[in-house]
């Protein structure tokens, strides 16, 4: 009998940590990350705006646990060697332009902890791996994982968040075979 009365709590603060990130993330994908508001989003959730302070803690905690970060880089192939970097790039792009939620997420993860580490994470979870795979020495790869993201998030912050018109005005595969090269030289070359 006690174990069923203490199941249905925990299942009511599951649906409503349910209830508030869907709010959140509608909130967020309409309003942005700066005019997005706790109490619009608990509005939005039919919750009290402490619920969502008890549960996430800030915004910034909220707009992490909501938002989703899976560049899904274990699941690319790699048919060619030689087009590691320029794969790795055009993936990159297209989820930069297909997910305006990341632009926000670099934004706020310049400033927040938590979501800077939960920025890591994609960083230790994914693109070391990656980097240990394709790369010639595997305990380079922390080293090129950094390099190569330093690259590409330093593309993002220039193109979608600071909005640099050099950095706008270039097309996809200018992108492509500028960062390409790069990309490749950081994974797959000898160590300097």
């Amino acid at each position: 009998m006690t174990g069923s009365t203490e199941q249905q709590p925990a299942r009511r603060s599951d649906a409503t940590r349910a209830t508030i990130l869907d709010a959140a993330r509608a909130r967020f994908a309409a309003d942005g990350y700066e005019k997005a508001t706790i109490r619009a989003i608990a509005r939005d959730a039919e919750i009290d705006p402490s619920m969502v302070m008890r549960y996430y803690g800030n915004k910034a905690g909220l707009f992490a646990a909501a938002v989703s970060i899976d560049p899904r880089l274990p699941a690319l192939s790699f048919d060619q060697r030689e087009e590691i970097g320029r794969t790795l790039v055009r993936h990159f792009l297209a989820l930069w332009e297909e997910n305006g939620e990341l632009t926000a997420l670099l934004r706020v993860g310049a400033t927040d902890p938590e979501v800077a580490e939960r920025t890591q994470s994609v960083l230790q979870d994914q693109l070391i791996p990656l980097a240990r795979r394709v790369g010639p020495e595997p305990e380079q790869a922390p080293v090129r994982a950094a390099l190569c993201a330093s690259t590409v998030l330093g593309l993002a912050l220039t193109r979608y968040v600071l909005r640099f018109p050099a950095s706008v005005a270039l097309g996809r595969e200018e992108i492509v075979e500028w960062l390409g090269p790069t990309i490749q030289r950081y994974l797959t070359a000898p160590t300097p």
